[in-house]
C-alpha cells in the first residue's frame, strides 16, 4: 500500500493551521485513514525542538543555528512518523513541511539555495510531498492576522515585514519550479472557501 503525503504551506497568518483538521475529518468520511502533524514538532523530540526555535526568550539564535534546529526536528518527524504511515498506506497532512525552510531561511534569510536544498534531502531522506497547497495572502495581511487572532506569537513572527515579504516571494518562486506537485490558493477568503477549494484540489489529486 501507499500513502499520499499533503502538505499545507504558507506565510504566517495565511490560516493553513486552521485547515487541517477540516481536511482530514473530510477525507476520514470517505473512509480514508488520515493521521495529521505539524512542523517544527509531531514527536516528543521535535516537540523539544520547537520549544526552542519559537520562543521569544530566545532572539538572539543565529539564523545558522535555527536552520539547522528545524532539520533536526524534521529528520526525527520523518523517521518517526511520516515514513512509517505512508508505508501503511495512510494519508498525512502535515502542517508546514521541508518548502518552510526553504521559504524561511533559503529566500528569507538568504542562505545559498542549493546547500538549503541538499540539507533538506539529507534530513528528509528525500521524502517529498505528493501534493503542497499553498494558502497566499499579503504579508502584512497575515501578520495583522496573527497579532489580532489571540494565538501564539513567536519569534519567527517577530521577523521585520521584509523578511516576511521574501519568504512569500519565495513561496511563490518554489510553486511556479514544481507546478506538478502545488497548488496555489486564496489565503484572504473565509475559512469556509479556502477549506472549499482545498477540498476539491484533494479529491482532484485523488482521482
Amino acid at each position: 500500500m501507499t500513502g499520499l503525503f499533503i502538505t499545507l504551506e504558507g506565510p504566517d497568518g495565511c490560516g493553513k493551521s486552521t485547515q487541517v483538521a477540516p481536511l482530514a475529518d473530510y477525507l476520514r468520511s470517505k473512509g480514508r485513514t488520515v493521521f495529521t502533524t505539524r512542523e517544527p514538532g509531531g514527536t516528543a523530540i521535535s516537540d523539544q525542538v520547537r520549544q526552542i526555535i519559537m520562543a521569544m526568550k530566545n532572539t538572539t539564535m543565529h539564523p545558522r543555528t535555527e536552520l539547522l534546529l528545524f532539520l533536526s526536528a524534521r529528520a526525527q518527524l520523518v523517521e518517526e512518523v511520516i515514513r512509517p504511515r505512508l508505508a501503511a498506506g495512510e494519508i498525512v497532512i502535515s502542517d508546514r513541511y521541508a518548502d518552510s525552510t526553504m521559504a524561511y531561511q533559503g529566500y528569507g534569510h538568504g542562505y545559498d539555495r542549493d546547500l538549503v536544498a541538499r540539507l533538506l534531502d539529507f534530513a528528509t531522506g528525500g521524502l517529498k510531498p505528493d501534493l503542497t497547497l499553498l494558502l497566499d495572502i499579503d504579508a502584512e495581511e497575515g501578520l495583522r492576522r496573527r497579532q489580532s487572532g489571540g494565538g501564539e506569537w513567536n519569534r519567527m513572527d517577530a521577523y521585520q515585514l521584509e523578511f516576511h515579504r521574501r519568504v512569500r516571494a519565495g513561496y511563490h518562486e518554489l510553486a511556479s519550479q514544481e507546478a506538478y506537485r502545488w497548488i496555489t490558493l486564496d489565503g484572504s477568503q473565509t475559512p469556509e472557501m479556502v477549506q472549499l477549494a482545498i477540498r476539491q484540489a484533494v479529491d482532484s489529486r485523488l482521482s
